[in-house]
């Protein structure tokens, strides 16, 4: 599948963080039937609403990366909703879209769905070999399971469906609300508007010495895209850049691109979850053959500059 002129694609969550690049993406290659979902028109944790939006556009493939997202306190605070969300979300979705004669689904799973003690770097093959990180287990085992439904699907009716799993997303279009926004999108929002008010400090969670796979979102959906195009079975295959990187090595860069001149406090009080988080991404250059993933400082370096141009926006001040 490499001919996207041709096709019929169905993106759910095209408006939010990655869906937007997803969309990016699939528009650069030429495609010219593109369908984004609405949450406010489909409901996709309703069955009835799912079979209406089947009806209403008859996809030959479909890119699932609608779900409810955000950082480590709203997933301690509210785990029902992000459990019952993302698995119903998933499940009908595939469900569907086999139902329908979709030709290939592709999802968004869930970096933090490894297991917590599982060996670094992660590797597809430990993916069900322990249980996750607790605060964030609901939102996570929801997602993981999607990779059981894509097996037993691909078993019982050779339906194709691939679960790409990438590492901690940022860039453009991110959540950047401090009530719920990861550590990255809170961290540029923070040093922005530092600056310009002039600020004497910055207050930034933890420790600063967890460490995840940072990786820009564009990276990721093309990858995706990849996946879509080389995979004719059920997959599991991490897309990030296999780069370790610290909360306080992104602070010091960020500290560098907006010219930052205040302190940063390091608040201990409060989450930041898991210690360490890298993919072994040697399974996506193997099959996938994707070229190297944008440097930190650069990624970040777009963000920001992003970020100051959408700043005044509704949706970026939430």
């Amino acid at each position: 599948m490499s001919d996207w002129k041709s096709k019929k694609v169905l993106v759910t969550g095209g408006y939010g963080f990655l869906g937007h690049h997803v969309v990016d993406a699939l528009k650069s290659k030429g495609c010219k039937e593109l369908f984004i979902s609405r949450s406010k028109e489909f409901d996709l944790t309703k069955e009835d609403q799912v079979e209406k939006l089947f009806k209403t556009f008859r996809p030959d493939v479909v890119f699932h990366v609608a779900g409810l997202v955000g950082g480590i306190l709203p997933n301690k605070e509210r785990p029902g909703e992000y459990f019952y969300q993302n698995l119903m979300m998933g499940t009908l979705m595939l469900h569907h879209s086999h139902k329908n004669g979709v030709q290939k689904f592709i999802a968004a799973g869930a970096g933090c769905g490894y297991p917590q003690n599982a060996p670094i770097p992660l590797k597809e093959e430990s993916f069900w070999d322990g249980f996750p990180q607790k605060e964030s287990a609901p939102y996570s085992l929801a997602k993981r399971l999607l990779t059981i439904q894509s097996e037993a699907y691909q078993r019982q009716y050779g339906f194709k469906s691939i679960i790409c799993i990438p590492g901690n997303l940022y860039g453009p279009f991110d959540n950047f609300n401090l009530l719920d926004a990861h550590v990255i999108p809170a961290l540029v929002r923070k040093f922005v508007e530092a600056t310009i008010s002039g600020s004497s400090e910055i207050e930034a969670w933890g420790s600063g010495n967890t460490s995840r796979d940072f990786c820009y979102a564009q990276d990721v959906a093309e990858g995706m895209l990849r996946a879509a195009e080389v995979y004719t079975r059920s997959e599991i295959v991490n897309i990030s850049s296999g780069v370790e990187t610290t909360v306080k090595e992104v602070c010091t860069l960020l500290q560098k691109i907006t010219g930052y001149k205040g302190d940063i406090r390091w608040n201990t009080s409060r989450p930041e979850g898991q210690l360490r988080r890298c993919f072994d991404i040697s399974k996506a250059k193997r099959d996938l053959g994707i070229p190297q993933m944008t440097d930190m400082e650069t990624g970040l370096a777009k963000t920001v500059a992003w970020y100051k141009e959408n700043i005044n926006s509704p949706e970026v001040r939430k």
